[in-house]
Formats: structure tokens, sequence, C-alpha cells
């Protein structure tokens, strides 16, 4: 069990999964949203996008945070070929999206913003995945069970689609799924040590 020494944890981040992965390791948390823009300058590549858009998010915290309060913020891309995917816009995309990385190896990358009265910092993570050629019709099956509009690069690596389609990763699971966990650990049990 991770001991909090009466920090609050706040997630500011809607995503479902990194909600569940939180309650999974019982860490007791809020979670607080404002609604933020996430586009960037096209200038920024990789890591930078994904750290640009974390300090976005955190920005509207910085006026209100309190002492022993730590305010986790994330953003996740897919990057392939030279190409940044994020969420896509519409089913049409989502598919355009899977038959782009259907039988390539992409980058996922994931930045964690760690906000404190204190100070503010940031841990990114990169997980290289292989997808086997996918057809079309297992691209479309799979929109249709579990649509992915919500996932960066339209996939879960957790859903039907990761499970077939999936041939070969190399780095953190949890990242490609959103949180980078045991980096995300112990980033809180440094914040939060006596």
């Amino acid at each position: 069990m991770l001991k909090l020494n009466g920090y609050e944890i706040i997630l500011a981040s809607g995503s479902p999964r990194r909600k569940a992965f939180l309650e999974k390791l019982h860490i007791p948390f809020k979670v607080k949203v404002y609604p933020s823009d996430e586009s960037y300058p096209s200038s920024l590549k990789g890591i930078e996008i994904t750290e640009y858009i974390v300090a976005k998010k955190s920005e509207p915290f910085k006026e209100k945070i309190l002492a022993k309060q730590i305010i986790i913020a994330a953003d996740t891309l897919v990057c392939c070929d030279n190409q940044y995917l994020g969420k896509p816009k519409d089913v049409e995309h989502a598919k355009q999206m899977l038959m782009f990385l259907s039988g390539k190896s992409h980058q996922v990358i994931t930045s964690v913003g760690f906000l404190t009265n204190k100070k503010f910092d940031i841990i990114s993570e990169i997980t290289n995945v292989e997808f086997r050629k996918l057809t079309y019709d297992e691209i479309g099956y799979y929109i249709k069970i579990q649509p992915p509009m919500d996932k960066a690069g339209a996939y879960g690596i957790q859903d039907w689609i990761g499970e077939i389609g999936v041939k070969k990763i190399n780095g953190s699971y949890t990242n490609v799924i959103g949180l980078p966990l045991s980096q995300v650990i112990e980033r809180i049990q440094f914040l939060t040590k006596k």
C-alpha cells in the first residue's frame, strides 16, 4: 500500500483507464478536470508535444493548489513514420489511423506532470509497439465492438484489437494504456516521503 503521508492526489484527467489504474492500486484520489486546448506548435516533436500539452493541462491548477496536494496530469500520443496520432475525430478517421498503423512499428509516448505547491515536473515514457498486418474487416469489427474514439492512435492495447493485432511490445505496457505506472508510483513516493 502506498503511504501518502497526508497528501491528497488529484487526477487531472477524464480518462477512465487512468482512473481505473489508480483505483486498482488503492490510491485514494479525486478527479478534477478543466477544459484544455490540446493544440501545440508545429515545431514541437515527440516528447516535446506531450510535455507541452501536460503543462497546459496543469496550468489551471497553479493558482488553486494547496499545500499537501499533488495534481497529476497526463497526455499520450502515438508516433508512426514521423506522424503524430492523437484521438480520432470520427469513425472514418479511426479506421484510417488503424490502417496506417497496420503492419508497422510505432511509438507510444506518455508524459505525466506532477504539480505541487512548490514545483512542477514531468516524467515521460516511450514504448515501442508493433502491429501485425490488420485486415479492413478486423478494424471495422473492432471499431464496432469497442469504439476507440477516446484513445490515442485509435486503439487500446488492452482491447480486442490489441490482443489479436499486437505482434511485439518493447517497454511499459501500462504506458500504452495511458499511464506508466511504475514511474508514477516512484514519483508519488518521492513527493510524499516525510
